[in-house]
């Protein structure tokens, strides 16, 4: 009985820690990625580190300017999750956008695409080689279609968003279904451990 009770005990501790996971509307990646680490080209041509942005919440998103759909999408929904936030939070949150189309994303087309969506989103670019290693690291990939007869081609990627803490620290993995709501929650989840 008391084996039987101890049991009962550490399977109740064990629920409640996993009740606390179940808060986040993204899913809780703590401890699974390595931190946010990388040295891209920013829209002015100039090199941006992971560090520059350090002490904000960072969410790191792949993909390419021209996107049809699933780039601007997700560029509008984390510009509205972050319009969400009281101005305070606000400010400690950054998009950094990562084009993963070196031949045709130059940083002045960067630029362009990136203010559309609001201040809160950096644009970056990088030689492929620069690009594949940081994809890696994060466990995605991304691949090219063959051009079409005026040189046009897509760009496969995937649609998830790293959100990293403070410290850089990798958290959450947002998904597309998620609304802008929900990504402002967790955001302000964050915004208030710091």
């Amino acid at each position: 009985m008391r084996y039987l009770l101890t049991a009962l005990l550490a399977l109740g501790t064990l629920l409640a820690g996993c009740s606390n996971d179940a808060d986040w509307h993204g899913k809780d990646i703590s401890g699974l990625m390595p931190e946010l680490a990388f040295e891209l080209t920013g829209t002015n041509g100039e090199p941006v580190h992971a560090g520059d942005s350090a002490g904000h919440l960072r969410m790191l998103y792949f993909g390419f300017t021209s996107c049809p759909d699933v780039c601007p999408d997700t560029l509008a929904r984390l510009r509205m999750a972050i319009n969400e936030l009281p101005e305070p939070q606000r400010q400690q949150v950054d998009v950094l956008f990562v084009s993963v189309d070196p031949g045709r994303d130059t940083p002045e087309r960067l630029a362009s695409y990136v203010d559309f969506f609001g201040e809160r989103i950096t644009g970056l670019t990088g030689t492929e080689p620069q690009l594949r290693a940081l994809s890696k690291r994060y466990r995605t990939t991304f691949g090219y279609d063959e051009p079409d007869e005026n040189g046009n081609y897509n760009v496969s990627h995937s649609s998830a968003v790293y959100v990293f803490d403070h410290k850089g620290q990798a958290r959450l993995l947002l998904r597309p279904d998620l609304s802008p709501q929900q990504i402002s929650e967790d955001l302000a989840r964050l915004a208030d451990q710091n």
